[in-house]
C-alpha cells in the first residue's frame, strides 16, 4: 500500500504543512499540489466544493506526492466512507463534541473488526494499491475537530477514544462557542487559553494536534508550541491576497 507521508513525518516528529482547497476545480487543485505542500485538504464543509468535482481534484493532487485529505461536512457515515473510497488518506471531521461522536468517527473510517466501514474502495485501490484493504485501518489518519465549549468539557474522554490519530482546532468556531470574535490568529485570551489546553491534553494522550492559521507567522509560532499539522490560509484567500497586492501596487505606481 502507498505509504501515508503524514505518518512518516509524525514518526520523525516533523510538522506537516497543509494547504486548504475551497475552490471546486481540478486545475486549481493541481496548481496548489505542485507548490510543495505536504498535504492538501479538500473542504466539503465550507467553501464551494461539491462531490461532482471531487474526483477530478483528487486526481489532480495525485499528480504529485502531496497527500490528499478531505474535510467532510459532518459526522455522517455515508460521506465519510465515500471520501475514503475516493482515495482520501486523511479525514477531518467537524464538531466532534463527545466521546460517542469520536467513537462513531473511528468506526466509520475503519473496516471490521475495528469499525463498520462498508467495503467498496473503488478509487482507493488505484491510489493506495491492491493491498489497500489490508492496511487501510492503520494508514488512514483520523482528525477530530475540537471547536466547541462542549468538546472542551469532554476533551479527555474524546482524546481517549482508541483509533483516533489527531485533533484539529477550528479557531473561529471555537471562538464563537466561547463567546468571542471568530478569527484564526489573534484570538481572544479565553480562546488562546483553550487552544493551549487542547494541545497539552492531546500531547498527553499521544495524539497529534493540528490547527488552522491565517498567516505563516502564526503557523510557525504554533509549530514551536508543539502543533504538528498546520494549515495556512486557503486557495481562495491566497488568490484574493495576491490579486490585491498586484492591483494596489499598479494603482499606486499609476498615481505617481
Amino acid at each position: 500500500m502507498r505509504i501515508n507521508k503524514i505518518r512518516e513525518k509524525w514518526d520523525a516528529d516533523e510538522p506537516v504543512l497543509n494547504g486548504w482547497l475551497t475552490i471546486s476545480n481540478g486545475f486549481s487543485a493541481e496548481v496548489m499540489a505542485h507548490q510543495g505542500y505536504d498535504t492538501l485538504t479538500v473542504d466539503l464543509q465550507h467553501g464551494v466544493n461539491d462531490e461532482m468535482n471531487l474526483i477530478a481534484m483528487l486526481q489532480a493532487i495525485s499528480t504529485t506526492e502531496t497527500v490528499p485529505i478531505i474535510r467532510v461536512p459532518w459526522l455522517e457515515p455515508g460521506i465519510i466512507m465515500k471520501a475514503l473510497d475516493m482515495g482520501a488518506y486523511g479525514v477531518i471531521c467537524p464538531m466532534i463534541n463527545t466521546a460517542e461522536d469520536a467513537k462513531k468517527f473511528v468506526e466509520y473510517t475503519s473496516y471490521a473488526p475495528m469499525g463498520r466501514r462498508s467495503f467498496g474502495p473503488v478509487r482507493a485501490l488505484i491510489y493506495g494499491g491492491n493491498d489497500y484493504p489490508d492496511h487501510a485501518n492503520d494508514m488512514i489518519v483520523r482528525f477530530a475537530m475540537i471547536e466547541t465549549a462542549e468538546a472542551l468539557d469532554n476533551l479527555d474522554a474524546i482524546l481517549g477514544v482508541e483509533g483516533l490519530d489527531a485533533i484539529y482546532i477550528g479557531p473561529s468556531d471555537l471562538s464563537l462557542s466561547l463567546g468571542c470574535k471568530p478569527t484564526f490568529d489573534e484570538v481572544d485570551p479565553p480562546v488562546a487559553e483553550a487552544i493551549d489546553h487542547i494541545l497539552e491534553r492531546a500531547t498527553a494522550h499521544g495524539l497529534k494536534a493540528g490547527i488552522h492559521n491565517g498567516t505563516t507567522t502564526a503557523a510557525r509560532a504554533r509549530i514551536g508550541k508543539g502543533f504538528r499539522f498546520v494549515t495556512v490560509s486557503s486557495d481562495a484567500r491566497i488568490m484574493a491576497h495576491g490579486s490585491q497586492a498586484i492591483v494596489a501596487e499598479m494603482k499606486d505606481s499609476l498615481k505617481s
